[in-house]
């Protein structure tokens, strides 16, 4: 879509093995300039550590078979973070709900792991920022977002900008402006009501320490 579509990219090597949602977010993401995104109840994909991911297919396989191969998924990923870190990669900026990091679906160690993983890609990569929404935000007159999205712009003109809706089964992708707008504004007023970065990765920090408190000293 924001490409001409006989172009080619890395991950028409994988087919089908690594799933058309990733395929979709390869694609947006290998030619945006800008990436902003909020996140309701799961650790960003692009921000998830292997053995996260891991666990989340297993509860995933619950719901019935997969339709991408976990371990293609998995290297696809890995490949679409090696992108986006590039010298002239986008920038990146995460918002995610307090939720994300309190409300536990994996295992407290992978959790915890996971959450200093953040830390460290995001401190180390000044193109990416990530700031958390705490529970206890004022959002007074705002209306809060139903689904996870994400927001792209694009250098070239011609490409306009993009929103694409997480649902439980699909991504929807907005390119009408009025509807765009709105999740533009949906951000921005998430935007006030997060915390700085300094303060979202200290507490990211703090939940970790008290996740490894909870598990305890290792064998």
């Amino acid at each position: 879509m924001a490409h001409d579509a006989a172009a080619k990219g890395w991950w028409d090597s994988y087919g089908n093995a690594m799933g058309a949602r990733h395929r979709l977010y390869a694609d947006l993401e290998s030619g945006t300039d800008a990436i902003r995104e909020y996140n309701l109840s799961v650790v960003p994909g692009i921000l998830q550590t292997p053995e996260h991911t891991s666990s989340l297919i297993d509860i995933t396989r619950k719901e019935g078979r997969l339709d991408f191969q976990p371990e293609k998924m998995m290297q696809a990923r890995l490949k679409r973070q090696e992108v986006l870190l590039r010298p002239n990669g986008p920038t990146y900026e995460f918002i995610i709900d307090e939720v994300v990091i309190r409300r536990r679906t994996v295992p407290r160690d992978v959790m915890a792991t996971q959450l200093q993983h953040m830390v460290k890609v995001v401190t180390a990569e000044p193109r990416f920022t990530l700031r958390v929404l705490p529970l206890h935000a004022d959002m007074e007159g705002t209306l809060l977002p139903k689904a996870t999205f994400a927001l792209y712009t694009f250098p070239d003109p011609v490409d306009p900008p993009m929103a694409v809706v997480d649902t439980i089964t699909t991504d929807l992708i907005h390119t009408e402006r009025r509807e765009v707008r709105r999740y533009i504004q949906r951000y921005e007023d998430l935007d006030r009501g997060a915390l700085d970065p300094q303060d979202s990765l200290a507490l990211l920090t703090e939940a970790a320490d008290l996740l490894i408190n909870e598990v305890g000293p290792r064998a």
